[in-house]
């Protein structure tokens, strides 16, 4: 890894941490702030441990630093009430809502599918370089983890939700009266990742010479045997002949 890569990832730091502190005075829900920061803390910790064994390639540190910064402001003013409104209003003269006929605050919307438009890269390159995914499954398995994760961050919303109830657990919720809330949010997630590895399929497909090669390859059957009972049969019939003398 060249200097170069780490200064990078010493300036994108650097940037976050700035943020992260500004926006720790004095937001406006303390404990909502503090429980939209556990995940954060939790991402932080384990990159730390794994980047100098993994480091990620710069548009991935980009698209993971986008999005922290992005979840700062939400976390800082709880997602439902960022008044990304009044400053539309402010610097355009208009609302912006009522322009586009929204009815409730969108910043919780526009950040679940900024998660998976730009968390389903940097997780691709986490398949491809452990998993050595390749072809089409370098794309769908992105996809399939980053729907997968959103959903189950739903589940932990509504768990936290139910646990610490009141007023904070439904400013974490967020679901501002919306029944559908958590499944919108899913689907708007889903939306995102798919767009992202369309974008990053077609970049490759004018790129990667053995692009089509390489997905034929990744469909075709590579194991003849079924697995399940018939597996299990031959791992007997192996232990057997191994105890054998």
């Amino acid at each position: 890894m060249t200097i170069s890569h780490n200064r990078y990832l010493l300036i994108l730091a650097l940037i976050f941490s700035v943020e992260w502190i500004v926006l720790a005075i004095a937001p406006h829900d303390r404990a909502d702030w503090a429980l939209e920061n556990v995940l954060v803390l939790v991402f932080v910790i384990a990159f730390a441990l794994s980047y100098k064994k993994f480091p990620l390639s710069r548009v991935s540190l980009t698209l993971i630093f986008l999005f922290l910064l992005l979840h700062e402001i939400g976390a800082h003013y709880t997602y439902a009430k960022v008044p990304y409104d009044d400053f539309w209003l402010e610097q355009f003269g208009y609302s912006l809502n009522q322009s586009l006929g929204f009815e409730r605050n969108h910043f919780d919307r526009m950040v679940h599918f900024l998660y998976g438009l730009l968390l389903a890269y940097p997780i691709r390159e986490v398949f491809i370089r452990i998993a050595n995914v390749r072809g089409f499954w370098g794309y769908f398995l992105p996809l399939d983890l980053t729907m997968s994760t959103s959903m189950i961050f739903e589940l932990f919303e509504w768990g936290a939700a139910e646990f610490f109830g009141g007023e904070l657990g439904m400013a974490y919720l967020g679901t501002q009266g919306d029944v559908w809330d958590a499944h919108k949010d899913m689907g708007l997630a889903s939306l995102g990742a798919l767009l992202a590895m369309l974008i990053t399929a077609l970049i490759n497909i004018k790129l990667q010479r053995d692009f089509a090669e390489e997905w034929n390859e990744s469909l075709k059957v590579k194991g003849k045997q079924p697995l399940g009972e018939d597996q299990i049969k031959r791992y007997l019939e192996e232990n057997n002949s191994a105890e054998k003398p």
